[in-house]
């Protein structure tokens, strides 16, 4: 029988976006969702996005960037990002309900799945042989994917961070990113639906849901998010 999967990706403290999201989900017979990292980071709704995640069934996470950092600065390490970014991340660490760190030290780097004979992996992004991130590609294609998975078995590659739809097929597999949902100029949170048919085919749905983005982006200067000025201007467009 056909299977369908949601990919959610790059959440960063949205919890307006998401909740909408998950009520489209909803009304669809989706089997089980993939959240591909970032669910921390940028927005301030990190304990809401997380409250509502982990008390949802049927769903798979992969850990991303920003949850490494808010992570690192838990554990006392020095994260990778620096200046504004860094205060940024340790602001958000400090709101965050330390009652999540067990989950977020959970989230692999990885996941494989396998749905009607076809094989699925999801990332937060590519990953080197030692499971670092790598730079993101401003102008990523089927050959240049291909080439970054060239020894990896799988027939579709799911993944996020950078927050601009990707969608690429060539003769060796399908790759997706649904675009950042938590992150846009416009006021819709982007995600994916796939549907894995009996016979092995797939057909991907990509989807934008709208929400009340001026509400959530009000927010930012109520709560004083550090950097909000930047955020506010690299991220929504404002």
């Amino acid at each position: 029988m056909d299977t369908n999967i949601a990919i959610i990706t790059d959440i960063h403290g949205n919890d307006a976006a998401l909740e909408a999201v998950l009520d489209d989900i909803n009304r669809q017979p989706i089997s089980h969702i993939y959240c591909l990292g970032d669910l921390l980071g940028i927005g301030y709704q990190s304990n809401e996005v997380l409250q509502r995640l982990t008390t949802r069934q049927g769903v798979t996470f992969v850990k991303g960037n920003h949850d490494q950092a808010i992570l690192d600065i838990w554990n006392g390490k020095e994260p990778e990002s620096e200046g504004k970014e860094k205060v940024h991340h340790q602001w958000i660490a400090k709101n965050v309900d330390p009652s999540f760190q067990s989950f977020l030290e959970g989230m692999p780097m990885e996941q494989y799945a396998e749905y009607n004979g076809k094989t699925f992996l999801f990332r937060h992004y590519h990953l080197d042989k030692n499971l670092r991130f790598l730079p993101i590609d401003p102008e990523p294609s089927s050959n240049k994917l291909d080439q970054v998975y060239e020894n990896v078995e799988a027939d579709v590659v799911l993944f996020g961070h950078h927050h601009i739809l990707h969608h690429f097929k060539s003769n060796q597999r399908l790759y997706v990113n649904p675009g950042s949902l938590g992150c846009s100029y416009q006021a819709k949170a982007p995600y994916a639906c796939i549907t894995i048919k009996a016979d092995g085919g797939i057909d991907v749905c990509l989807k934008e849901v709208p929400y009340n983005q001026d509400a959530f982006i009000k927010g930012f200067e109520e709560r004083k998010v550090p950097d909000r000025e930047s955020i506010l201007r690299i991220f929504y467009g404002q």
